[in-house]
């Protein structure tokens, strides 16, 4: 809370034209009175306050600058969230007013224990880590309470595995994470923690391959939702930088000697640079575009090959697979998104384009 008295009184005073003097004068106090309660230097005793909201015909909580905070809990949740995302110091004073308020409630314990998770990582201070591990602790036995979708027993977990790691017991903090790795969301941190903190790298192989592969998978189907955002807004600009900057990713992923998985990706996200080309009134760049896109399907439809060693990086087991779910093949695929789009002219220039390309493929297979 904070309150403006100092601001007020001299606003109120210069609104009625008065030197320090003349308020001085009314209230019966010196005039190095007024100056110092202006300047902060001293406050007004209470009944001189009343006095002075008196004189100007305003309240007391006016006077003062007082507002009355919402303290509700669901406020309260949202204040300690805000706290976090600003980094304030206050989330810590905050924080132990609102586990005084609030002892057993799940959303004001696990985002205490956010922040002091934060502050302790920030300023590597264990006794705050000490502090976020036993209130992560105390939420998962309210966890019933839980009402977040992006909180569950297994993302405590997980903070509190990291938390352990950042203490300097390492061993404990992965085999927590491995416990709880349920669909392996916690792969990427696993195999960070086994390759940075206990060199074990060849452990943290099988880890960091789930984790690549699976996010290649979020990173493509991530784009595509994107596209069609900016799409349906006309943004064909934001179209354009958002698929070029996935292209660089997947085109820098890819085994050039194993085509694969990531070349049907990249005959997808070539079409999407068609189409935003296409809108920004670069025909002919679609058109080009649009060829590659064709020799890309091409390729991997001429043999659809989803194992892993078509990927660069990632290590698995011969039977490991990327499926994405959009389409056998590329020509599949991309009928698919073009279906989504709702873009006839460049579905009719595909199609244009793809039956040139079959033809030449089948002239040159006669030859």
């Amino acid at each position: 809370m904070e309150m403006t008295l100092s601001e007020n009184i001299r606003t109120f005073r210069k609104q009625r034209s008065l030197t320090q003097e003349q308020l001085a004068e009314v209230l019966g106090v010196t005039p190095g009175a007024v100056y110092k309660w202006e300047a902060k230097l001293s406050v007004p005793e209470l009944p001189v306050i009343i006095k002075l909201a008196d004189f100007f015909d305003t309240s007391v909580d006016v006077l003062l600058g007082y507002q009355i905070r919402n303290n509700s809990l669901d406020a309260l949740v949202e204040r300690l969230s805000t706290y976090i995302r600003n980094s304030d110091p206050a989330a810590l004073s905050e924080a132990e007013k609102a586990l005084k308020k609030y002892p057993n409630s799940f959303p004001v314990i696990h985002g205490c224990a956010q922040i002091y998770h934060v502050f302790g990582a920030e300023r590597h201070d264990t006794d705050y880590l000490r502090r976020a591990l036993g209130l992560y602790e105390q939420s998962l036995l309210l966890i019933s309470q839980n009402t977040g979708s992006h909180i569950s027993e297994y993302t405590i977990y997980g903070n509190i595995g990291g938390i352990y790691t950042l203490l300097g017991e390492v061993e404990k903090g992965v085999e927590i994470l491995k416990t709880h790795n349920t669909g392996g969301m916690f792969d990427d941190e696993i195999g960070g923690i086994l390759a940075l903190f206990l060199n074990r790298p060849e452990e943290a192989v099988p880890y960091l391959s789930d984790a690549m592969s699976e996010y290649v998978i979020r990173l493509w189907g991530t784009v595509i939702g994107f596209a069609a955002v900016f799409s349906a807004r006309k943004d064909y600009r934001s179209v354009q930088d958002i698929v070029s900057w996935a292209l660089d990713m997947v085109n820098g992923i890819r085994n050039k000697d194993q085509a694969g998985h990531p070349d049907k990706t990249a005959a997808v996200l070539t079409m999407l640079l068609a189409h935003a080309q296409f809108h920004m009134g670069n025909t002919e760049k679609a058109r080009s575009l649009l060829c590659e896109t064709a020799a890309l399907a091409a390729a991997f439809d001429a043999a659809p090959y989803y194992g892993l060693s078509a990927f660069r990086f990632i290590s698995g087991p011969e039977e490991g697979s990327v499926h994405d779910g959009m389409g056998g093949t590329a020509g599949e695929s991309i009928a698919f998104v073009l279906g989504k789009l709702r873009d006839p002219d460049l579905a009719s220039l595909w199609d244009e384009i793809r039956n040139r390309f079959a033809e030449a493929a089948e002239e040159d297979g006669e030859e």
